[in-house]
């Protein structure tokens, strides 16, 4: 590990990120192994929530599917989950995660889609995470979306 890998590792632990992570982990019964630069790899996670084909707390990269077979194959997907693992130290640790959901609901009320214009998605690198860039809507339509259907605006 390089010192920017260590002092990442050190300050995720320091604001209990990486424990939550490991937690989060061992509750879904996934599998946890060391990885690259200081990351900590989760596979086989077993729950449902989140909805995602990997997310990171702190430096613990979960995954439904097996590191082994999957993903280490798979540098673009780790680097990407890599740099959420810096934003937890930017945010503090866990205020990441209340700061994240914020992104969510902005980039789906702008595209329709919950990585587009998430700024940590973009930070990380959409395409890297699997994401397709989607267009921009305007806030009105955005608004609008959110109106029971059939209802008139």
């Amino acid at each position: 590990m390089t010192v920017a890998h260590r002092v990442k590792w050190c300050a995720n632990w320091v604001n209990g990120s990486t424990a939550v992570g490991l937690l989060v982990a061992r509750i879904g019964r996934a599998h946890i192994a060391t990885g690259p630069r200081g990351l900590y790899l989760a596979g086989g996670y077993r729950l449902g929530f989140p909805v995602a084909g990997a997310f990171t707390i702190g430096n613990v990269v979960v995954s439904k599917d097996d590191w082994d077979q999957l993903h280490l194959n798979d540098a673009d997907l780790i680097t990407h989950e890599e740099q959420h693992s810096w934003q937890y130290v930017v945010c503090g640790g866990l205020p990441f995660l209340p700061l994240y959901a914020v992104a969510l609901g902005w980039s789906w009320l702008r595209t329709g889609d919950f990585a587009s214009r998430n700024v940590f998605e973009r930070n990380a690198g959409l395409v890297m995470g699997g994401y397709r860039e989607r267009p921009v809507r305007s806030l009105g339509a955005g608004l609008r979306s959110m109106l029971p259907r059939g209802s008139a605006a």
